[in-house]
């Protein structure tokens, strides 16, 4: 699907809302086709961020530049998956699954969408309403959503937080595979996740950005794998610290 080299996500400069200060100055460069994961403590900015990269926070001022390294606008070119699947109940799952064209007042390719369906095991519900769906299975479907705008930049903001431990394992390793060869910006406040996940991986917090080296192994690393834990113990205990101090 995404067949041309995405470019790097390129982000300098400082926000605040009301005259305070959220957060910067920040210099954060989210590599092309890679994912790159940001954590640091609730209240910092981080799903701000993702909303001034989407271009819909209308609160924040943000001083600064938000680019893409192969000097196209960013705006127009980004996914964003937010914290829950944020399904509209009156809509079945191919409708959700193609919400983005009806806004826009196309019409979805029915080709393309069977097989996102199929590559994300949602064939046999393409026509369940959300009400009718485990939480792992309306998390597919937000997934399925976000490939169906194909773009080259992909926000998620925790979008896998609410499921229980097994199933957001295997919502990591599905995101993994389908976003591949994607710009990834992904927001999470689980260590585990970002040792998994990430590419890169940064800790935002009062005094700007922490860069943490990613383990060895290719993503998505396995839980177990010693460099994934060694990572995420790490990632825990800077977490914790910035949380004491706080």
């Amino acid at each position: 699907m995404q067949a041309a080299t995405p470019p790097a996500l390129l982000i300098d400069g400082t926000a605040t809302i009301g005259g305070a200060p959220l957060f910067g100055p920040l210099r954060l460069e989210a590599a092309a086709g890679r994912i790159t994961c940001l954590l640091g403590p609730s209240g910092i900015g981080k799903t701000t961020l993702l909303r001034l990269v989407a271009g819909t926070d209308e609160v924040t001022r943000f001083d600064g530049t938000i680019t893409a390294s192969d000097g196209a606008p960013v705006t127009g070119r980004v996914a964003l998956m937010a914290q829950g699947a944020d399904l509209l109940p009156w809509l079945d799952v191919t409708g959700n699954v193609t919400l983005g064209a009806r806004l826009r007042g196309t019409r979805a390719d029915p080709a393309r969408t069977r097989d996102i369906l199929a590559r994300t095991g949602l064939s046999e519900h393409a026509h369940k309403r959300p009400h009718a769906l485990s939480g792992g299975q309306r998390q597919r479907v937000a997934l399925a959503r976000t490939l169906m705008e194909d773009r080259p930049l992909v926000l998620l903001d925790e979008p896998f937080s609410a499921l229980d431990a097994g199933t957001r394992a295997q919502m990591q390793e599905l995101g993994a595979r389908h976003l591949s060869g994607r710009t990834v910006l992904l927001v999470t406040h689980d260590p585990g996740e970002a040792a998994r996940l990430g590419h890169a991986i940064h800790i935002l917090g009062a005094d700007g950005l922490e860069t943490v080296a990613p383990p060895a192994a290719p993503v998505p690393r396995p839980v177990d794998d010693a460099g994934t834990l060694e990572v995420q113990g790490r990632l825990l205990a800077r977490l914790r610290e910035q949380g004491a101090a706080a």
